[in-house]
């Protein structure tokens, strides 16, 4: 079956930087878009970064963008988040998914379970 793995969280200070992996395994995704959401305590989970099957577009969220860089490797089918200048506010869960399209249209279809990222102040 299909299942995606995210790796790479844990405590950060403020300013500092985590990269985030998930690694997908049971089919291939890259002909699919994929992308990372994050959810803190008692909030919605928001969209934070998306990108096309081959990698050469992306899209952020307006509070991350300059700071974080989603990427891909598709013979590792495996699809990454670096994550710089930390802030406390991007404490969440992070969730990669994967997209319906190869071009994103927001049908998202898998997710990961997560992982904890915590930015102390």
């Amino acid at each position: 079956q299909v299942q995606l793995v995210e790796s790479g969280g844990g405590l950060v200070q403020a300013g500092g930087s985590l990269r985030l992996s998930c690694a997908a395994s049971g089919r291939t995704f890259s002909n699919n878009a994929m992308g990372w959401f994050r959810q803190a305590p008692g909030k919605e989970r928001e969209l934070v970064a998306t990108i096309n099957w081959s990698g050469a577009y992306t899209h952020y969220a307006d509070s991350v963008k300059g700071r974080f860089t989603i990427s891909r490797d598709n013979a590792k089918n495996t699809v990454y988040l670096q994550m710089n200048s930390l802030k406390p506010e991007d404490t969440a869960i992070y969730y990669c998914t994967t997209d319906r399209t190869s071009w994103g249209s927001g049908e998202y279809e898998y997710w990961g379970q997560g992982t904890q990222v915590t930015v102390s102040s």
